[in-house]
C-alpha cells in the first residue's frame, strides 16, 4: 500500500518491515493486524488492516515518530 502524507511517500513495498502482529484469527471479522515499518529515509509508519468489526475495517497508514515507534515495538513484542 501507499500513501501520501505532508507531501512524504509511505510505501509498504519499498519500506523495511520491523514488527508485525496479528490479533485474532485468520479470516475473523474482527481480526486485525499492525505492521510497523522504516522507510529508507528513516521514517516510521505503522501499517493496518483488519475485517469489518475490527478496530482497522479499512486498510491505513499513520506516520509515527521515532519515540512512538519505539513505544509501539516495547507495548507489542
Amino acid at each position: 500500500m501507499k500513501k501520501i502524507i505532508c507531501k512524504v511517500e509511505y510505501d509498504t513495498e519499498a519500506s523495511e518491515l520491523i514488527a508485525k502482529n496479528t490479533f485474532g484469527n485468520f479470516g475473523a471479522s474482527d481480526g486485525y493486524e499492525e505492521s510497523l515499518y522504516k522507510t529508507k529515509d528513516g521514517k516510521y509508519f505503522l501499517y493496518v488492516n483488519g475485517g469489518a468489526d475490527s478496530k482497522y475495517p479499512a486498510e491505513n497508514i499513520t506516520r509515527m515518530s521515532a519515540v512512538k515507534a519505539k513505544e509501539w515495538l516495547d507495548a507489542n513484542n
